[in-house]
């Protein structure tokens, strides 16, 4: 069973900077992909941040230019560096993996449980 430890988090003034990691347990699986998402109180989760095996990335609009995601193969883990953070960031992040499985349904989603993020004015 793949297990996603996330850490970081915590509570930030608007403008300051937070950092996200998560460890995630080697699969049997191929990795399509990797990455982050939040979900603040009242609203869908929204996909943030996400990073695929070659290495290409993707952000949401409301992020691009602010965070950066990254991976290190060696620990198993992803980051999320987060900067100019504003009171619209605050959410609760979830680590996030999903797998090409050789059975059905093929595409598969892993997840951690979550982190707080909190941006205060």
């Amino acid at each position: 069973q793949v297990q996603l430890v996330e850490s970081g988090g915590g509570l930030v003034q608007a403008g300051g900077s937070l950092g996200l990691s998560c460890v995630i347990s080697p699969s049997i699986f191929s990795i399509h992909r990797m990455g982050w998402y939040r979900q603040a109180p009242g609203k869908q989760r929204e996909l943030v941040a996400s990073i695929n095996s070659g290495g290409i990335t993707n952000y949401a609009d409301s992020v691009k230019g602010r965070f950066a995601i990254s991976r290190d193969n060696a620990k198993d883990t992803i980051y999320l560096q987060m900067n100019s953070l504003e009171p619209e960031d605050t959410a609760v992040y979830y680590c996030w993996e999903r797998v090409i499985r050789d059975i059905l349904p093929s595409d598969y989603d892993y997840w951690g449980q979550g982190t707080q993020v909190t941006v205060s004015s």
